[in-house]
């Protein structure tokens, strides 16, 4: 899946890795990296050192996915699916069709 199709907000699923099979939504795209944030995928620990702010410990957070590693999920398939683009009859508006089933995959 190309960085390009994706936007922050959408709808993924894990297709490699620890978290196989998991969906969540896109928090952040890093594209010099070809990587995103997915919500409570990939947990990793950070141990964090004191300072006059805060309290030093263990932090749990979201660590960055490659992009090849995911699909953007379809909720009518109940699957990650290619998709594709299609301008509407309008002219205007382009729109994110999944490849199997034809349905309009909504922004976030």
């Amino acid at each position: 899946m190309s960085l390009s199709r994706l936007k922050k907000g959408d709808e993924v699923k894990v297709l490699a890795g620890k978290d196989k099979g998991k969906t969540g939504k896109i928090l952040k795209l890093i594209p010099e990296e070809s990587r995103i944030v997915v919500e409570k995928i990939n947990i990793v620990k950070r141990h964090k050192r004191p300072d006059q702010n805060s309290r030093g410990g263990v932090v749990e957070k979201e660590g960055p996915l490659h992009v090849s590693k995911v699909a953007l999920y379809c909720k009518k398939c109940n699957a990650g699916v290619r998709v594709r683009n299609k301008v509407l009859e309008d002219g205007k508006k382009k729109v994110r069709i999944c490849s199997k089933c034809n349905e309009v995959i909504n922004v976030g």
